[in-house]
Parts: structure tokens; C-alpha cells; sequence
């Protein structure tokens, strides 16, 4: 959420800064008036209160009982008056509270701008170029279900489009890759968490998901609990309404989590094999910092994401997204996109952000420089390290051998416990 007083007192910048998204500034002169609007009413309130103290003080003092009965009379009307307003406060301020819950966060100055992802800046491609495999590489769909590890027909048949099984070493790599990526992110200094899968409406107001993105996610109204569309949600509200010392600055979280989004923006959008799914497994960096310091943690996830692609033996590549492409509470990301032979594309692996004090104010979540110092809103940031079933894609792709077979990544041979996977009539070679 953005701070009030810098739309108070910057508002061509906000004015600007939403255009430069794509985003409607109109709301910004709405606010504007209904927040003169409710200091207006909240200064008649209080002169009306004061000059009730005032004369009830003055009629315990009157000997005139006919005064008395008339400035009781006066204000009893005064009373009626405050109690207007009251409910003409409480009217303006969730309007108010509504029209700045929707308005996104504010680029960051380093942001390109452009109106969409043609506009996405490439800052680097690691090794240089694309492989070039001596034999036609297959789509991951083709690999799988030659070897008998992905199921699309059962995914179908359980649950409908977008969903499939994985099947024995299908089910293992993923498994391998999740169990992997959780260790490599604890020797990267980050504490693992466990996180509920269904959260409260508050949990998604204060991440930033509701109200914009409402009818993209799975919701029982029944008991109010809403499917995690990442574990970004849970883990901006593990400390929500907390004031936290500068000395426990800055937490670094990793947590793994299923993703269930409802996938309505992309219909119609790849609709073969692993790419969009309704429901994907993913393994998210987040951190709460002094404001001071965000950058620096923006850049050290940005490592550890590529980190991971590094040791996955892949080819990817970093952009900066333009403001047209940007997330609604993100100020500043990059995303890593790795290369897929198979399909022929690059496909987004990792969105790491910098949301600066915007989920903070959401979530009410500060700290304290000092014992008695007023306290400040902290920073978050998030990072996917990595996404699943896209980095499953990439180790099926880039890894597949001309007899169809799959090499496992070195790095992954403990978890998955073969060197490569064959098809169900071949023989399995297990890991040195």
C-alpha cells in the first residue's frame, strides 16, 4: 500500500509513475478529495467534542434549571451531529481504504519504462549462446511420456485440463529438485519454513494478491480459507503486525509450497504439456530488511537464484522487467529465464522483486533501530528459487540423449538416485 502522505504531497509523481505502468491515474484525485474529505470531518468532530466537554462542565455549574434543561437540549443535537459524522467518516475512509488498496506500487527509478514484456531489458545471457544439440531435440511432453514419467491422460482424467501424474522416476526428479533446492537455499543463509497451504483473506490483502487478482485464485467461502498462488503470501504475514528489532534484520526465509492459480488470464495459452498448470509446486526465497539494505538482498537473491541455475548445469538468461511488465506490489524485478530446447523458447524460472515498504504497510510490519526509537516499516523481497514444473522442463529438455533416455544433473543424483533415466525397459544406472 502506498504511504498517503507521499500522494498528499507528491501526487504528479504518483500520477505519473501509475501512467508509466498502464494504470488508470484517476484515482489519485479521488483520494486526494476524500482525504481532505475525512480531515475535514474529523476536525468538525473534534471542535463538536470539545465544545461538548466544554458546556456539560458549565451545566453541572448552572442554578437555571430552565438553562440547564436548554443547553442539555443543545447538546444532545451536538450529539447527533458527532454520531453523523461518524458514520460519514467510517463511510469515507473505506472508500478511501478501498481506492488505495487498489493502486500498485511505485517503480523503482532503475525501472525501464514501456507498456509490456516486449519492452523487458536483457541484462545477461550466462554462456553466451544457445546449445545447439547434434540431434532434433523433443518437446518435454514427447520425453515423458516416452519414458513413462508424465501421465497427461490420468492428470485429465482426475481433474480436468492443466493437470497430469508424474510417474516413478517423473515423480522422483521432482522430488529430487524440491529436496534440493530447500538445501542449497539453507547453505545460502535462508531458515526453512513449513507454511500452511490455505490462508485468510487478511494473509492475501496484506501480500498484495487481493483484491487485484481475486478471481485467479481458489477460495472456500464457506470457511473463508484461500489455496496459496505462492508461498510469497504466507510468508510476508509470518510476522504481520509485529514490531521487530533492528538486531533480528534481516530474515531470510525459504519455504516450499504447492501453487494453485486458476491460470483464467492464460486461457487458451500453452495448453500442451507441463508449462501452465492450475496447481505447481515451488521453492520461495523472501526477506524482511531495513529499508537501507533491500538492495543489497534484491542482488543476493538474484545470485542465489542464478546460483541454482548455475549448478543445474542450464542456460538462462536476466531481465529487467519494464513497469508495463512489473508485479502489482513489486517496485523493481528481474526475471530468470531459462533456455528449452524442446519447445524452443525461454521460459521464466525465477521473478525475484524488491517490494520495498508496500507489503510492510499492508501487513502493518516494522522494526526499531534502537530501545524507544519510533518505529519504521520494514522491506520485503521475494524470489521464486526456483519453479516448478518449468526448471522440471529445462532438465528434460536440455538433458534429453538421442535415444531418449535423460542424464540427471550431477547435483541431483543423491536425491533422485539414478544417473539416468531410460525408458521402463531399459536399465537404470544409479548414481557413483
Amino acid at each position: 500500500m502506498l504511504d498517503i502522505n507521499l500522494i498528499r504531497k507528491d501526487p504528479d509523481r504518483v500520477r505519473q509513475a501509475l501512467i508509466n505502468r498502464g494504470t488508470d491515474p484517476g484515482p489519485v484525485d479521488e483520494i486526494l478529495a476524500l482525504d481532505a474529505q475525512r480531515r475535514a470531518i474529523i476536525v468538525r468532530a473534534e471542535q463538536l467534542r470539545a465544545l461538548r466537554n466544554t458546556v456539560s462542565k458549565q451545566i453541572g455549574q448552572m442554578r437555571d434549571e430552565a438553562e440547564r434543561e436548554a443547553k442539555k437540549a443543545e447538546m444532545r443535537r451536538v450529539g447527533d451531529e458527532i454520531a453523523a459524522l461518524e458514520d460519514e467518516l467510517g463511510q469515507v475512509e473505506a472508500k478511501l481504504d478501498e481506492l488505495t488498496a487498489g493502486l500498485p506500487n511505485l517503480p523503482d527509478p532503475r525501472v525501464p519504462i514501456g507498456p509490456d514484456e516486449t519492452h523487458n531489458v536483457i541484462v545477461r545471457v550466462h554462456e553466451g549462446s544457445l546449445p545447439k544439440p547434434d540431434f532434433p531435440p523433443k518437446p518435454h511432453w514427447e520425453i515423458g511420456e516416452a519414458l513413462g514419467i508424465i501421465d497427461f491422460e490420468r492428470g485429465v482424467k482426475l481433474s480436468g485440463s492443466r493437470f497430469y501424474v508424474l510417474n516413478g522416476w517423473g515423480a522422483r526428479l521432482q522430488r529430487g529438485l524440491i529436496a534440493w533446492m530447500l538445501d542449497l537455499r539453507l547453505q545460502q543463509g535462508y531458515e526453512e519454513r513449513y507454511l500452511p497451504f490455505m490462508v485468510k483473506s487478511q494473509t492475501l490483502f496484506a501480500a498484495g494478491q487481493l483484491p487485484k487478482f481475486r478471481d485467479n485464485l481458489y477460495h472456500d467461502a464457506e470457511e473463508d480459507f484461500w489455496m496459496v498462488p505462492t508461498a510469497e503470501v504466507p510468508l510476508t504475514n509470518l510476522h504481520g503486525g509485529e514490531i521487530l528489532s533492528a538486531e533480528e534484520l534481516p530474515k531470510l526465509y525459504a519455504a516450499y509450497t504447492p501453487c494453485f492459480r486458476r491460470e483464467k488470464m492464460s486461457a487458451g495459452k500453452d495448453v500442451r504439456g507441463l508449462k501452465r498448470g492450475h496447481q505447481f509446486d515451488k521453492v520461495e526465497m523472501y526477506a524482511f530488511t531495513k529499508p537501507e539494505e533491500s538492495d543489497h538482498y534484491l542482488e543476493k537473491m538474484l545470485a542465489d537464484a542464478e546460483e541454482t541455475l548455475k549448478a543445474l548445469g542450464l542456460t538462462y538468461r536476466v531481465k529487467l522487467l519494464c513497469t508495463g511488465d512489473l508485479g502489482f506490489a513489486a517496485c523493481i524485478t528481474y526475471d530468470l529465464e531459462v533456455w528449452a530446447p524442446g519447445v524452443g523458447e525461454w521460459l521464466e524460472v525465477s521473478s525475484v522483486s524488491n517490494t520495498g515498504d508496500f507489503q510492510a504497510r499492508r501487513a502493518n510490519i516494522k522494526f526499531r533501530r534502537e530501545r524507544g526509537a519510533k518505529p519504521e516499516f520494514v522491506h520485503t523481497l521475494n524470489g521464486s528459487g526456483l519453479a516448478l514444473p518449468r526448471t522440471m522442463i529445462a532438465v528434460l529438455e536440455n538433458y534429453q540423449q538421442p535415444d531418449g533416455s535423460v542424464i540427471v544433473p550431477e547435483v541431483l543424483r543423491p536425491y533422485v538416485g539414478v544417473e539416468v533415466i531410460r525408458s521402463p525397459n531399459s536399465q537404470l544406472i544409479p548414481p557413483h
